[in-house]
């Protein structure tokens, strides 16, 4: 018989402990963005960028795709209602900072015009996903 597993609570809430992964979190919103982005909009080298969202998929909140040689991330609910719950309220309080606007504003200008970004050249740009689902929604 095997063992229900446990939501590891104190994984979920190191994850939103940290404001580069919360920076991260508040620029994939509701879409689903290249790991390209993040480095340009955060200017932070790639292998720390890649090892915030790592944590952040290892506690659940966002999945990764890759197409050829791009790496893209999205938000992703978790399974426990309260974890979901704490997730949705602290993506829109994230929205209401004016930091976190300010990194949206500079990734809205990136997607715009990517050919003044070298490390943008030829990465796809951001999709719009379709709203989180959850069974607390």
């Amino acid at each position: 018989m095997a063992a229900k597993q446990t939501y590891n609570v104190e994984r979920f809430f190191q994850a939103l402990g940290d404001n580069t992964r919360l920076r991260l979190l508040n620029l994939m919103g509701d879409q689903e963005i290249c790991v390209c982005y993040f480095v340009e909009i955060l200017g932070g080298p790639q292998s720390k960028i890649s090892r915030h969202l790592a944590y952040l998929r290892s506690a659940g909140i966002v999945s990764a795709r890759r197409e050829s040689k791009w790496m893209h991330y999205r938000i992703v609910m978790p399974q426990h209602v309260g974890a979901a719950q704490i997730l949705k309220q602290t993506l829109g309080w994230l929205k209401e900072e004016k930091p976190m606007q300010a990194d949206r504003a500079r990734l809205t200008k990136a997607c715009c015009s990517p050919s003044k970004y070298v490390l943008l050249e030829g990465a796809p740009l951001p999709t719009r996903l379709e709203a989180p689902s959850c069974e607390v929604c």
